[in-house]
């Protein structure tokens, strides 16, 4: 089964991931939405006649599109790639929870709502230049009840820098308290275009050191398990029967199409990316050309690639399917680095799987590139 991903690149706010002056003008998300459609059409045979299963909503702020808009991209995709759709999500800001979008948003099949709360605390999100405050967070959730929906996937981010991890106690159980059967949670990372790099480097912001976002990770693993939640990939926890379809797909290797600026897509064997500049993208979609890069993967990388992202997952890395489909036999090439990783209680070996211990799992990037080839 494939997906499709729609990168919207709007956002409130001027930030590095887009052309704030063109994005967030009327005529600009007219155009926008335009040149969606238009690339849908451009690349219709790119999952070869795949069926697609989730759509998914991201990006910058994809809230801010009208549902006419929003109708008109999900119509063609109901055209190009007909079918029943398993999931439908949309990513949005608590405080672009009105009743009338909320409706209109159900009135389209969209299923899933992935709500970027990141905090309950005013003095965090101030931090994190969010628009929302604490008080929209908590009303998220129960907002969209009332408007039908019932499967939410909440974002959270974990190591702000504090005395102690009250704040982060406080935020995780909030979060479960709410019910909402899916958290997405990430430490925090302070990248250098941004407003908390600039921060940074010039000594107004200190990030949390190691050990105490490591603290907190151990904590959200404790708490997320004893409400009922399953850790199905490192930063994401669901309920049975509750797990982001999307999400899942994308750790599973499935292809999926990325359409708008920034966009990536992958197509079982290659990967590849749009331009991230908004006019430089709109403008050759609307002269019928696909500004599409391809990165064509080795077969070494795609196992390395493989092996990257299945140790992430609660299904770990089927030994045996590598070695079907590229002929490689981890178990005898990696023996050595295996039987280290295991003695120092990072990695796991059952049957033919490999997968990370919970103590792995603070170090999985680098576990794997002890695998790699």
């Amino acid at each position: 089964m494939a997906g499709i991903y729609i990168h919207i690149p709007f956002c409130r706010q001027a930030c590095h991931y887009c052309d704030f002056h063109f994005s967030t003008n009327l005529k600009g998300m007219e155009e926008m939405t335009e040149a969606l459609i238009k690339e849908l059409e451009l690349r219709k045979e790119y999952l070869k006649a795949e069926a697609v299963e989730t759509v998914y909503f991201g990006g910058g702020t994809p809230s801010l599109l009208s549902v006419n808009q929003l109708e008109s991209i999900l119509g063609k995709i109901d055209q190009l790639f007909p079918g029943t759709k398993s999931e439908i999500t949309l990513e949005a800001n608590p405080d672009d929870l009105a009743q009338e979008k909320l409706s209109g948003w159900k009135s389209l099949g969209i299923d899933r709502l992935s709500l970027g709360i990141q905090s309950f605390h005013d003095q965090i999100l101030k931090e994190y230049h969010r628009a929302h405050t604490a008080k929209e967070s908590q009303q998220a959730i129960e907002l969209a009840r009332k408007a039908g929906f019932e499967k939410f996937s909440i974002d959270l981010i974990y190591g702000f820098p504090h005395d102690d991890h009250s704040l982060w106690k406080s935020d995780l159980s909030q979060a479960l308290n709410l019910d909402p059967g899916h958290i997405s949670a990430y430490a925090l990372t302070v990248e250098p275009k941004t407003v908390l790099g600039n921060w940074t480097k010039k000594g107004k912001f200190k990030p949390a050191d190691e050990d105490f976002v490591a603290e907190q990770f151990e904590w959200l693993q404790e708490q997320t398990d004893r409400f009922g939640y399953v850790q199905y990939e490192i930063s994401n926890f669901g309920k049975p029967g509750q797990f982001a379809l999307h999400n899942t797909n994308y750790w599973m290797g499935s292809s999926y199409l990325g359409i708008g600026p920034s966009a990536h897509s992958f197509d079982g064997v290659d990967r590849g990316f749009n331009p991230s500049s908004n006019p430089v993208y709109v403008k050759a979609i609307c002269s019928g050309q696909i500004p599409f890069v391809i990165e064509p993967l080795e077969p070494v990388d795609q196992i390395n690639e493989k092996i990257l992202t299945s140790l992430r997952t609660i299904w770990g890395l089927n030994m045996d399917l590598i070695k079907d489909q590229f002929d490689v036999d981890i178990r005898t090439e990696k023996k050595q680095e295996i039987l280290s990783l295991e003695k120092q209680g990072w990695l796991i070996t059952q049957g033919n799987t490999l997968s990370l211990s919970r103590k792995g799992q603070l170090l999985a990037d680098s576990i794997a590139s002890e695998l790699f080839f």
